[in-house]
């Protein structure tokens, strides 16, 4: 039984502005963002929604229908804040982790943005012979490139290289049998592992050897026993396999296969088409033209990888067997547009002419020393209270994004302990920030990685600590 004078949540709901009264009144932070009526009417619809599912839950949080206008108008404002920020806005990368897929992968370099915006802002002859008149191919554009940096015949990009190695897989062993190893059926991120990836082309998926051992013999009784199409061989570009292990070296498999007249589709994933220097050369991981060199009829890889270039699948092989892919219908529900294929033009264009402007492969590259340097600027960049709290510790970056598993490229960060903080909170205010800062938690501390910071973002980082500890202690509840 209510009490003497209470107010219903029925009643309480009443205490909600009109529509249109709000539309009139239109309160001063609603009026100050200036979004338009259509996005004004959008948040003003959602921000009474909210109350009314508070009135609904909480109804003693509101004790008079002024309340209920306040909590309105403040609402409305914030929703139409959150209607016109960016979900994609830029932050700065301090994990040390290079190409990290919950950040974005492969910053691109300031000529592949440029690229981008030339194409994504005018006409293109992305489907025009100039020199003929008549209608050409999105799938010629990059292939002059990618030919020249990997020897391939031919080459095309699709979205992704997930999506190579499916329309690979289905236009060269549709009806017919597509033979893998069962310790190369690897997971991808996002838990798309590689064994549903095939099944979904038109081939039938043949699973040969043992998780820790695959030997020569498992791919010549599946080819004496199946009419197959197509050898899949996966790096395992994402993780390691140890002790009582063995593999088909890909020349041999290549070769073997090749005298059945069965092509070799070689799933490289990488990207990584030139060799990185010093201790993450040619030996810790295939690029795509030695690949090609060892016999796959195909090969494939990301653009957003090691190569360090927007998302695109490569794809690059014999000229037959491209073409074979070229005309699969399924190739147009995979095409790439303009925008990504003129960054991927201009990253293949600076990996001939100047490695060192890539952002990842600069990261990758970087020194234990260049790096040292460069966290001892980092700190003598803030003020003499803040700097008592960091100090330059060793720290392990990671390339990220399936590549290089288990290889830690040693470098140097800051690292952070401010009295009356947790790390914790402290990053959870780096985060809230204009632009976020990411970084990484550990040993109680906030690290700042410098490998991963891009130019400029060194006054960012040293700005922002210093306005987070200049502010009062969070109570220990924050």
């Amino acid at each position: 039984m209510a009490r003497p004078g209470a107010v219903s949540a029925g009643s309480r709901r009443s205490w909600l502005p009109a529509v249109h009264r709000c539309l009139e009144s239109r309160p001063g932070p609603v009026r100050a963002i200036a979004a338009g009526p259509r996005l004004e009417r959008a948040a003003l619809d959602r921000a009474l929604g909210a109350i009314r599912r508070d009135l609904d839950e909480r109804p003693d949080r509101f004790r008079e229908e002024g309340d209920v206008v306040r909590a309105v108008d403040e609402r409305w404002a914030k929703e139409l804040e959150r209607l016109l920020a960016p979900a994609l806005r830029p932050l700065v990368n301090a994990t040390g982790v290079v190409v990290h897929t919950n950040l974005g992968r492969a910053p691109l370099a300031p000529r592949a943005l440029e690229a981008a915006l030339d194409a994504g802002g005018r006409y293109t002859p992305l489907e025009l012979d100039l020199e003929e008149g008549r209608r050409g191919s999105r799938y010629v554009h990059a292939a002059r490139l990618l030919t020249l940096l990997t020897g391939a015949d031919d080459a095309l990009v699709v979205n992704n290289n997930a999506a190579a190695l499916l329309v690979a897989v289905d236009s060269l062993a549709r009806d017919r049998a597509a033979v893998v190893s069962r310790g190369e059926l690897v997971e991808i991120g996002g838990g798309f592992r590689i064994h549903e990836i095939l099944s979904r082309t038109g081939a039938r998926l043949v699973e040969v050897g043992a998780t820790n051992r695959t030997h020569l013999s498992d791919y010549l009784r599946a080819m004496d026993e199946h009419d197959v199409g197509a050898i899949v061989k996966v790096h395992r570009s994402n993780f390691e396999v140890a002790g009582f292990v063995a593999e088909v070296p890909l020349d041999v498999l290549c070769r073997e296969a090749g005298e059945r007249g069965v092509p070799v589709v070689f799933d490289q994933g990488t990207g990584l088409i030139e060799p990185l220097a010093g201790d993450l050369g040619a030996g810790e991981a295939t690029t795509l033209g030695a690949a090609l060199a060892a016999g796959a009829g195909l090969a494939c890889g990301s653009g957003d990888k090691l190569l360090g270039g927007p998302q695109a699948g490569i794809l690059c092989g014999r000229r037959e067997l491209v073409d074979r892919v070229r005309s699969n219908p399924l190739l147009r529900a995979l095409r790439v547009d303009k925008m990504t294929l003129a960054a991927l033009e201009a990253t293949l264009r600076l990996l001939l002419e100047d490695p060192a402007s890539i952002p990842v492969r600069r990261m990758l590259e970087a020194t234990p020393d260049d790096l040292a340097e460069a966290a001892e600027r980092l700190r003598a960049m803030l003020a003499p209270e803040v700097r008592s709290v960091s100090e330059v510790r060793p720290h392990a970056g990671r390339a990220g994004g399936g590549t290089l598993p288990e290889r830690d490229l040693p470098g140097w960060a800051l690292r952070v302990t401010p009295k009356g903080w947790t790390a914790e909170t402290l990053a959870r205010a780096l985060r809230a920030g204009d632009p976020p800062i990411v970084a990484r938690v550990a040993e109680e501390a906030v690290w700042i990685d410098v490998r991963t910071l891009l130019p400029g973002e060194e006054e960012i980082v040293a700005r922002r600590l210093e306005e987070i500890l200049a502010s009062p202690k969070p109570s220990p509840d924050r």
